[in-house]
């Protein structure tokens, strides 16, 4: 939510029923809840409270008179309240959080309000919540004339019964509900939709989910996961995946902390390989053309109206990942997720068959999900326009159009423009300690667009989300570069000073030369390959991380290489391939072995090792339709997971790559967002100034299509969560898409009277002549000078 912290992190929402207030607002000094400004009431968790009180001044809430131990005004004590709170410590010695002894992370004792006494009460006792009641209860003044006594006796209980009985009814009555249930063993679940004041919010291992469409499973986390979602309160952060991880609502120390996570291929961005159940892809073989990447099959959906169209691709969305796989990512002792998200997810423009803006709210439910169960997300921008790749799981298998070909420089500059309007959703305060990390473009062909454009493309875009962010510790996520095929050594010392950047390599042996050995030879293979460049990394560059790897050591696998290609091992792969074997060893999985399933969970691991901070490509493979089992075993954790070729705790990954000059921690200040944070030397801005001078394939700039910055932002929109705060039903401050309000900057949109080829055109295209009307020439234009005014890979290393 707000800037990460470690001391005091709670959420403001949190409804604690506050006794009744007095009507002198001065007496009371909570601070408003940012993000739910429709509470009427907003308490906080007190931690200090003043020594000293101006005479006859109302005493804080949960402190009437007899807070004093004695006549010295010395605080008294709370044996069993101290610390109890699940999020941050408790004031020193305060008795507030005993009357909520529930809360994950509190000890569950009997209760002893005042350590001079010998009385204990088991901690959900009525007798236990009745004697404290009465110890807060208000004091009687005594009177010396019976007359005036009688009167005021009667005044008093009038006035008693008209406080407390509706306290009772609205606010002791739910409470002591709440604890009821909260006690009742095998009954904890949680709501997507919920509103009730009544619902239990938190559990762990063991406590029955119920998810907003109302089905239910059971949670399974044996390494001290807890998770939280309060309807009420839903930007609530804390959560936590287990008991190595920092919650939410803490801060997740980069270089120590490690990245344990997995992709969720094949969701948002679809990939031939990874179908859904029934398969998206097979089902267009026969239609012309057939369905290769998610163009082909959008433009088969659309024409397929008898079965639905494109919104076909929503129920995909909808079925092949749920908030279960979240549930059992977080129970599989990961503590991240990776989300490859298309540009369309925010805008098609014409002729781009896509299914447009639907992927982004299935993306902010894995937001909601991220949160209840304490995973950590890493944005991927994996498909841009034109694409920068060419590969299918780029929106469209054909040629490299961003930074490359006569459309290179306008497909980057409205690249930037998605960089920007994804920055600027994700940096917002409700969403920045979740979505933590921003990979900026998936799988760039460097080795095609030249390490130099790249380079000053990775400037812009940095310098794009910072603006959206501002800069330093938990102001918006880090920002990730893909090496582009560079060797990770090629990146060292780029950007010194740079706030919070990661370099993204994706580590896969299964695209190169094939070979029959046994899987049991590959035990070291990783360490042996990747450990010390990935050591050495940390040092030279800063924080360095497999965006993807998986367990493949060939490229067996129905259309791993894509629809049709066939494979390297068989030798029917484009190109000259000897044929080294069947496939069929490394894809029939239900006959696999001890010796088999142990030789890939010893790969797993002493790649876990090697790379250190890694996302496992990927959780789920869906199964063909065809045979109606999964085809690509090696490349989904969670059927490693249930076949017992994963490890059960990643953990035990830890030493079994020996002597590789592991790296030490920590990072730098400046790289975590401290000290010298941001502070770029003007001289590396200036080398990598954007555009550049000249596009890979195409020439001058100058001489190119470019487009200008008078559209209207495409604003994220957030999502709607209804409050019941008990008294009032209202709508949640979610944000409004946009963190910085000084970004006033239009969209990337094209020239009225300049002249455009097809964004997907490829580099063999001339660029338009001319290219302009009226002699004017269409401009390059840096982000950097614009001053208009407020507008009302994953790697698969193909040859």
């Amino acid at each position: 939510m707000f800037q990460s912290r470690v001391d005091g992190a709670h959420s403001p929402n949190i409804p604690y029923d506050p006794l009744t207030r007095d009507p002198r607002d001065t007496a009371y000094h909570d601070p408003p809840s940012p993000h739910s400004p429709s509470f009427e009431t907003h308490p906080v968790e007190l931690t200090t409270f003043p020594e000293a009180m101006s005479e006859g001044a109302i005493p804080p809430r949960f402190l009437p008179a007899s807070r004093y131990f004695d006549s010295n005004s010395n605080y008294r004590d709370s044996i069993v309240s101290h610390n109890t709170f699940h999020s941050a410590p408790s004031a020193q010695n305060s008795s507030v959080y005993a009357l909520q002894p529930d809360y994950a992370g509190a000890e569950h004792v009997e209760y002893q309000d005042d350590p001079t006494s010998g009385t204990t009460y088991p901690s959900g006792s009525p007798h236990y919540l009745g004697e404290k009641r009465t110890a807060y209860s208000s004091p009687r003044t005594k009177s010396k004339r019976g007359i005036i006594m009688f009167a005021s006796i009667a005044a008093v209980l009038a006035v008693i019964l008209a406080v407390l009985l509706p306290v009772y009814f609205l606010v002791i009555k739910p409470k002591s509900n709440n604890n009821a249930a909260a006690s009742a063993p095998g009954t904890t679940s949680g709501s997507g939709t919920g509103s009730g004041t009544n619902a239990i919010v938190t559990g762990g291992n063991g406590s029955t989910i119920t998810t907003e469409n109302g089905t239910t499973f059971t949670y399974i986390n044996h390494f001290g996961g807890k998770w939280y979602w309060d309807p009420n309160d839903p930007f609530n952060n804390n959560a936590r995946p287990n008991s190595w991880t920092p919650p939410l609502n803490q801060t997740f120390n980069f270089g120590i902390d490690k990245i344990f996570g997995v992709n969720l291929g094949g969701w948002l961005v679809t990939e031939p390989f990874m179908q859904a159940s029934p398969a998206l892809f097979e089902k267009y073989q026969d239609t012309s053309p057939p369905a290769v990447d998610e163009w082909t099959l959008s433009e088969a959906m659309a024409a397929d109206t008898a079965s639905g169209g494109l919104a076909q691709l929503e129920a995909h969305y909808q079925s092949f990942i749920t908030e279960q796989d979240f549930a059992q990512i977080a129970g599989a002792g990961l503590n991240f997720v990776r989300i490859p998200l298309p540009y369309w997810a925010i805008e098609t423009r014409a002729g781009e068959p896509f299914l447009a803006k639907t992927s982004w709210q299935y993306f902010l439910k894995a937001i909601q999900w991220a949160r209840k169960y304490g995973l950590r997300i890493n944005l991927d921008f994996h498909a841009l326009p034109g694409s920068q790749n060419g590969w299918n799981h780029s929106g469209k298998l054909g040629s490299i159009n961003v930074l490359n070909g006569p459309m290179g420089l306008a497909n980057a500059q409205r690249s930037l423009d998605y960089i920007r309007i994804i920055a600027e959703f994700i940096s917002q305060p409700e969403y920045r300690d979740v979505v933590v990390m921003f990979g900026i473009t998936n799988e760039p062909q460097g080795t095609t667009v030249g390490q130099d454009a790249l380079s000053r493309y990775y400037l812009q875009a940095y310098q794009d989300v910072r603006m959206a962010s501002g800069v330093g510790k938990g102001n918006g996520p880090y920002v990730s570069f893909h090496d582009g095929f560079f060797a990770l050594s090629e990146w060292a010392g780029f950007l010194p000073n740079a706030d919070r950047i990661a370099l993204d390599d994706h580590p896969y042996i299964c695209f190169e030369e094939q070979s029959a050995a046994p899987m049991s030879s590959y035990a070291q293979t990783p360490c042996n390959t990747w450990a010390s460049n990935f050591n050495t990394s940390m040092g030279t560059f800063g924080l360095s991380a497999a965006g993807e790897f998986s367990n493949a050591v060939t490229d067996c696998g129905l259309w791993v290489n894509g629809v049709g290609l066939g494979t390297r091992y068989e030798g029917n792969y484009t190109g000259i391939w000897p044929v080294i074997g069947s496939c069929t060893p490394w894809t029939d999985w239900q006959n696999w072995n001890t010796t088999m399933k142990t030789g890939i969970t010893n790969f797993a691991m002493a790649s876990m090792d090697a790379l250190q901070n890694w996302f496992f490509w990927t959780w789920k493979i869906g199964a063909s339709s065809v045979t109606g089992v999964v085809e690509a075993p090696q490349w989904s954790y969670s059927l490693g997971l249930q076949n017992g070729w994963m490890p059960l705790d990643p953990r035990t990954a830890s030493g079994i790559c020996a002597d590789q000059g592991v790296w030490s921690p920590p990072l730098q200040p400046w790289q975590t967002g401290g000290a010298g944070a941001g502070q770029i030397a003007a001289s590396v801005i200036q080398e990598y100034t954007w555009p550049p001078a000249t596009i890979s394939n195409a020439g001058a700039v100058t001489s190119l299509p470019s487009y200008t910055p008078t559209g209207t932002v495409a604003t994220l929109p957030p999502p709607t969560f209804t409050v019941n705060s008990g008294k009032s039903v209202t709508t949640a401050n979610a944000g409004k898409g946009w963190q910085n309000a000084s970004d006033t900057a239009g969209e990337m949109v094209a020239i009225a009277t300049c002249s455009y080829l097809d964004p997907w055109i490829g580099p063999s295209a001339a660029p338009p002549s001319p290219l302009c009307q009226s002699g004017k020439a269409a401009r390059a234009v840096a982000r950097s000078t614009i001053t208009t005014a407020p507008h009302v890979p994953r790697s698969r290393r193909f040859p």
